[in-house]
């Protein structure tokens, strides 16, 4: 009987491959290094001043150099949970934003499934017309909207033949006017990637569930739902970040916040605060609260990427 021994392996070798380890494990921070070094300064100063902002009482005054500023810790966050204006807008602004995230993860829906039953041209027609939406600033499409809407000129209203009506009057057709404007900016994005997921799906899986007799609806949401939830969850997650910081679409259509702030949301509340009461700590306040509602949104935006497979 033979006995076969190994040599030891060589201490360099061990070496170099715990080098090349540690190095691997480092090497993906290093390739992040550029992007922090101009992201950390551009995003970490603004909300560093946004928080020290806020644990002052800084107004006018203070702007100017005519009083000094004086330290108040947490009394702009005290005011601001004791306020229940705040309370309501801040109330008002999830629920709008959670009606948003609804609408135009259904419409975009539709359109994805649309586009797969869809011939070439007409196809082809309405990928352009959503990337038009997609592509124009929120200004331009607010103001384009605004005038469509229009009580006297409005062609909403030539083509309805109501002469006169006010859609910006009333709090809840307000809302949705203004809600009908977002949702035409944000459904493209939810329309190209569950359509990209849509075509990702093997015909074998489609095709085994008709045969198995499933008709459009099942296999739809039987099938297809399914194997698209880690996609779906991405983009409610984003379109919830986009909604709930709405500012320039209720701002430009409801004039600052509708009759008497009824429209107002908590951006336009914060910029209302900051620049037209003068009350830039209070203000900041604000900043700092919704910046931190979203910081928890965006680590499941980041969980939810991660648990899909891709790897920021």
């Amino acid at each position: 009987m033979t006995t076969v021994t190994t040599a030891p392996a060589d201490p360099g070798i061990r070496v170099r491959r715990a080098a090349s380890r540690k190095g691997g494990g480092l090497r993906p921070w290093l390739y992040l290094l550029p992007s922090a070094a101009v992201l950390l300064p551009l995003f970490g100063y603004p909300i560093y001043m946004l928080g020290l902002l806020s644990v002052f009482d800084y107004r006018q005054a203070q702007v100017s150099g005519g009083q000094p500023t004086s330290f108040v810790g947490f009394g702009n966050y005290a005011t601001l949970l004791g306020d229940g204006r705040f309370w309501s807008v801040l109330a008002q602004t999830l629920g709008f934003a959670a009606a948003l995230v609804v609408a135009t993860l259904a419409v975009g829906a539709a359109l994805a499934v649309v586009l797969t039953k869809a011939g070439r041209i007409p196809r082809l027609l309405l990928s352009l017309a959503a990337m038009a939406a997609w592509a124009a600033p929120a200004i331009t499409g607010s103001t384009v909207w605004l005038f469509l809407f229009d009580a006297d000129l409005g062609l909403v209203n030539q083509v309805l033949g109501i002469e006169g009506f006010n859609w910006f009057y009333d709090r809840w057709v307000t809302f949705g006017v203004v809600g009908a404007t977002v949702v035409w900016h944000s459904f493209p994005f939810v329309m190209v990637t569950l359509y990209a997921g849509i075509q990702a799906i093997p015909g074998s899986v489609l095709e085994a569930a008709s045969l198995d007799g499933a008709s459009a609806w099942h296999t739809f949401w039987r099938v297809i739902v399914p194997m698209l939830r880690p996609l779906i969850t991405i983009v409610v997650i984003q379109s919830i970040i986009w909604d709930f910081k709405i500012f320039t679409q209720i701002y430009v259509m409801t004039n600052g916040g509708g009759i008497a702030g009824q429209n107002s949301v908590l951006n336009v509340y914060a910029y209302q605060t900051a620049f037209g009461s003068s009350e830039y700590g209070l203000g900041s306040a604000i900043g700092v609260i919704m910046t931190l509602i979203l910081l928890v949104i965006t680590l499941f935006y980041i969980r939810a990427l991660y648990r899909s497979g891709e790897k920021l």
